[in-house]
């Protein structure tokens, strides 16, 4: 759901039942609801409450149902959409105060991942945010937000110690709207151990990550260093819905 508009009617149903699974108030192997009671319960139609089901259809947690009331597969939370772009949403879902620790907020040179993501010419100039995300104060990840170069004067405003940089960007008229993610796994270099109170050269999870506006114009590229130690990675698969897990050997 995005952040600044209120949720539509299928979105409520199905954030509603995702949290009765989560929290265990509908477990593994037990039925949902049934469509007749969700519509009394929402004072909805059947359109809505079948977009609900879809939608966690899709995500693996209940079952096709086909004819009969789904039952629960998994209570494994899923990522929304807004804890994918946002780590202050994602670690607030986790249940953990988020914080950060800033250390660049200006103009840089975009490296060469960064403007190619971007689509413009190396070296150009943009918005770059670098800094060390916390949960419940400890160090988790250390990030680096590139922006495109249009959307500077967007950002002159911006106080990244203060504003959530998604919400002011949404509020600025850019939607974010897509996004793609890469992981390898990497050694941490002296400056990543130093600000995850790692070891030069243990094992680090690196997430590339490119957003994209409504019309598929990059907005951001954002480089993403986790400690292993501290992050589980799970997907559910549904058959006849693409995974949007790959895997491809580095030459």
């Amino acid at each position: 759901m995005h952040p600044l508009r209120p949720p539509q009617q299928h979105e409520e149903i199905a954030a509603y039942l995702r949290d009765e699974i989560f929290a265990g108030r509908i477990p593994a192997g037990e039925p949902l609801p049934s469509e007749a009671d969700l519509c009394k319960q929402f004072n909805s139609s059947r359109g809505p409450v079948r977009q609900a089901l879809s939608t966690l259809r899709a995500e693996g947690l209940i079952s096709a149902g086909r004819g009969r009331r789904s039952l629960v597969l998994s209570n494994t939370r899923t990522e929304s959409f807004e804890e994918i772009l946002s780590n202050t949403a994602w670690i607030t879902n986790m249940g953990k105060a988020p914080g950060q620790v800033l250390e660049f907020f200006g103009r840089a040179p975009l490296p060469e991942p960064a403007a190619d993501a971007l689509r413009v010419a190396r070296d150009t100039q943009a918005v770059l945010v670098r800094r060390t995300r916390t949960a419940d104060g400890a160090p988790l990840l250390c990030e680096s937000l590139y922006f495109h170069p249009s959307l500077e004067e967007e950002l002159a405003t911006l106080d990244p110690a203060r504003d959530s940089i998604h919400r002011h960007l949404s509020t600025c008229g850019i939607s974010c709207n897509n996004l793609s993610r890469r992981l390898n796994v990497r050694a941490a270099t002296a400056a990543q151990a130093e600000a995850l109170r790692i070891a030069a050269g243990t094992p680090v999870i690196q997430v590339q990550m490119t957003v994209f506006d409504h019309a598929g114009q990059p907005v951001e590229f954002a480089v993403q260093t986790y400690r292993a130690d501290t992050l589980t990675i799970g997907l559910h698969n549904v058959r006849g819905h693409a995974s949007p897990l790959w895997f491809e050997i580095d030459s």
